[in-house]
């Protein structure tokens, strides 16, 4: 079960570079439900996420890098590509996501949590700006379909 929220920021911290950094990029080969490759620096890996928005399945399953490069011309949409810093916070990691390419200037923080207590009692540091967790423009399989969308530019669908 992944158990998590997401955030906008407001700053980067200051020492940013003094934090384990990884390459991710990441396609999705079906968005109803989840299932996705991702390359992480060496590492390749299928997930499968069930629907959700703070909470649902999760599997993972390690792939080869001939199998990834055998799935990446089978995904649809575009191709996510991120730097994520692995940020120490109390209990927990903050994961801070700078999204690069078709996805720039988006830059997100996901924290990750044991329950749904922990994560509805969690209190942000304050360079966390606005809980984004409910809004599915903010997941990255809505973001490969459509593009990264600034507030501004999404068309309303009430």
């Amino acid at each position: 079960m992944e158990i998590k929220r997401k955030f906008l920021i407001s700053d980067l911290p200051d020492n940013l570079s003094d934090y384990p950094c990884h390459q991710i990029e990441q396609g999705y080969l079906c968005t109803d439900p989840v299932v996705r490759i991702r390359r992480q620096d060496d590492s390749f890996i299928l997930t499968y996420k069930s629907g959700g928005m703070m909470s649902r399945e999760e599997y993972n399953l390690p792939l080869s890098a001939e199998a990834y490069e055998h799935l990446r011309p089978k995904t649809d949409g575009i191709y996510i590509s991120k730097k994520r810093y692995c940020i120490p916070f109390g209990r927990y990691t903050i994961e801070l996501d700078i999204f690069e390419q078709d996805a720039a200037p988006l830059i997100l923080a996901e924290v990750e949590f044991p329950s749904v207590e922990e994560a509805n009692a969690f209190v942000p540091p304050a360079w966390f700006r606005e809980d984004v967790t409910w809004q599915p423009y903010y997941h990255n399989s809505y973001i490969s379909r459509h593009g990264y969308q600034k507030p501004d530019d999404r068309i309303s669908t009430s």
